[in-house]
């Protein structure tokens, strides 16, 4: 599984892996159940390899701050999103200490690590986006 095929369904708990187009939509499968199901055309499906956070400079890609997340936590699951906002706050400053506190909401810090826990749990170990891809394999 590539981190560009892993989607975050709007009203849907936990992270999807594409399958297939279908008639009506997408068919996903939960990384959580492995069940599959069908989003349809009208949900909001977002891939992580576009989603970015917001720092004090440029914004950093979602693959960027998981793969930091990864060496900070030496390929294990990180603190739980269900943590004291304070925890969190502070944990996040470890990880990546130039995030926007002003931008960045601790229901973002929350999303962030709740998949970040499902991808490790799901064995996945890279988090790299489509161009990064392609540069290694150009090499």
């Amino acid at each position: 599984m590539e981190f560009k095929d892993v989607l975050a369904i709007s009203g849907m708990p936990g992270l999807y892996k594409y399958v297939a187009q279908s008639k009506n939509g997408i068919i996903v499968e939960g990384l959580a159940d492995g069940r599959r199901m069908n989003a349809s055309a009208t949900s909001r499906v977002s891939a992580l390899s576009e989603i970015s956070m917001y720092t004090e400079g440029e914004d950093i890609p979602l693959a960027e701050v998981f793969t930091r997340m990864y060496a900070y936590t030496e390929g294990k699951e990180a603190l739980s999103h269900k943590e004291s906002a304070d925890k969190l706050k502070a944990y996040f400053g470890e990880v990546l200490p130039e995030w926007d506190r002003e931008r960045v909401h601790v229901s973002d810090i929350k999303k962030a690590l709740s998949w970040f826990n499902i991808l490790v749990a799901a064995g996945m170990t890279e988090f790299k986006l489509p161009e990064e891809v392609e540069e290694q394999t150009e090499e």
